[in-house]
């Protein structure tokens, strides 16, 4: 009885179980069967993201491909807030709040992902067409300039923005090069 006693005090099972007089086999098969059944009712925690994914700070939704997140650091995802802010009215179709104003424009300014067209240009050039307005630039004067209403670091931000979702993916030119070699 001694020991039936010490396994239900151990357990922390209620005091009435030693007046049934149960065997410590009993008392042990008990608690066996709690644990299984309890196991069996744990909920499976849904797929992990990928690696690359985990390590982001912000994500972004592939304009072409749904499924497809394309993972962002930091600068890159403080270019997304700049970008729903201020661009997506004229680089996008779309916008949080409907269609977007790109169709009206004349010409039809660059999608903010289109590589096509923005993996041909430099840095610096984006930025200085971003700061300037199109017309400093050579290009269209609806561009206007951001240069007083976006800090430096901000438009850095954009273009770092532009690179990580450009379709086809933007590669550097350090990285040009050696491909060419």
């Amino acid at each position: 009885m001694a020991k039936a006693k010490w396994l239900v005090e151990i357990c922390g099972l209620p005091f009435t179980v030693c007046r049934l007089k149960l065997s410590p086999r009993v008392v042990i098969a008990l608690l066996i069967c709690g644990c299984l059944t309890l196991a069996a009712c744990y909920k499976k925690p849904a797929a992990m993201p990928s690696d690359s994914q985990l390590k982001a700070y912000d994500t972004e939704q592939d304009w072409n491909d749904p499924q497809h997140l394309i993972p962002l650091n930091y600068l890159q995802a403080e270019g997304k807030r700049v970008f729903y802010n201020n661009c997506v009215w004229c680089h996008a179709d779309t916008t949080p709040a409907g269609p977007s104003n790109r169709g009206n424009l004349t010409p039809t300014p660059a999608l903010m992902d289109d590589g096509a067209t923005l993996n041909g240009l430099s840095d610096e050039f984006m930025q200085n067409i971003i700061t300037l307005g199109g017309s400093a630039m050579g290009r269209s004067a609806m561009m206007p300039p951001w240069g007083r209403t976006l800090t430096p670091d901000e438009i850095r931000a954009v273009v770092a923005y532009a690179r990580a979702v450009a379709q086809p993916p933007y590669r550097p030119p350090s990285s040009r090069a050696k491909d060419a070699d």
